[in-house]
């Protein structure tokens, strides 16, 4: 893997610390410190391949000095001891009844509570594309992809409560992922300009306008990202998910017929697509 050709470093140590966290996901600072490591005689340059010059850690002044500019630079973030990427930071908070919610950019913490979201919809056999979504973050050990050959973003929904519990998410629940959309462009430079979305937001939680909150707030991204196109499959049996998509301008560019075998029954694929 590299690193996004938009993005530059002021030194080779901050582009491996870079790497190593975007290929890892979350991560600890003592970890990627340890795993970037220097030639013992040229200090902060990396050892020639094949050489078996020994290699140490960087002093703990000068490592923190590297990851500071990372930081400072808006490439990565650190808390609670762990880095992962920083794509976006917003987060929004809304109410829709007694449920309080807010939806914001995931982190590589949130990878099991998506994965648990997506599997508990696909479940369902309303969205095939999630299954391979969720597939794809259990093979590879991370949520989130940002490097020169792949990009992978997440938004989330999850559940907001007062002290007293009352505004829809209590002690227990509270932080509990509920919803998420996910834009990921293809490795192929042919189609670098369009990007894949799945959304969806677990059965109790619906009809609160989480779903189009998400839709949103993804599209906003993949407009500033530079794609021109978005889109994505799904059974047509899935008609809340066609409404929600037509309602925000998207197009039903093709249907196959008995693509997918759901439940021993054969369903039709609606492909839809929003030009941007």
């Amino acid at each position: 893997m590299g690193v996004p050709a938009d993005i530059e470093f002021d030194h080779d140590v901050q582009r491996r610390i870079y790497r190593h966290v975007e290929r890892t996901g979350a991560t600890t600072v003592e970890q990627v410190r340890d795993e970037v490591r220097v030639s013992e005689s040229t200090g902060a340059k990396p050892a020639r391949s094949g050489t078996t010059e020994p290699q140490v850690r960087l002093r703990p002044e000068e490592f923190r000095d590297h990851l500071s500019a990372l930081v400072d630079a808006g490439h990565l973030v650190e808390k609670e001891g762990e880095l992962h990427l920083a794509m976006d930071e917003g987060a929004e908070e809304y109410t829709e009844g007694d449920l309080t919610y807010r939806i914001r950019p995931a982190r590589e913490s949130d990878r099991r509570g998506v994965e648990t979201a997506i599997r508990e919809i696909a479940s369902e056999g309303t969205s095939i594309a999630a299954k391979s979504v969720a597939a794809a973050i259990d093979d590879e050990g991370a949520l989130l992809r940002h490097n020169e050959r792949r990009s992978r973003m997440f938004y989330v929904a999850e559940l907001v409560g007062d002290a007293t519990g009352e505004s829809g998410a209590d002690a227990e629940n509270e932080g509990e992922i509920v919803g998420w959309v996910h834009v990921e462009s293809p490795e192929l430079d042919e189609l670098r300009h369009t990007a894949e979305l799945t959304v969806g937001v677990r059965e109790p939680y619906r009809e609160h306008g989480i779903g189009g909150r998400l839709l949103d707030r993804a599209m906003d991204r993949a407009s500033d990202t530079g794609y021109s196109k978005v889109y994505q499959s799904l059974p047509a049996t899935n008609e809340t998910a066609i409404e929600l998509l037509d309602e925000h301008g998207w197009e039903t560019e093709a249907v196959r017929e008995d693509h997918y075998l759901v439940d021993d029954e054969l369903v039709d694929e609606t492909m839809m697509a929003r030009e941007l």
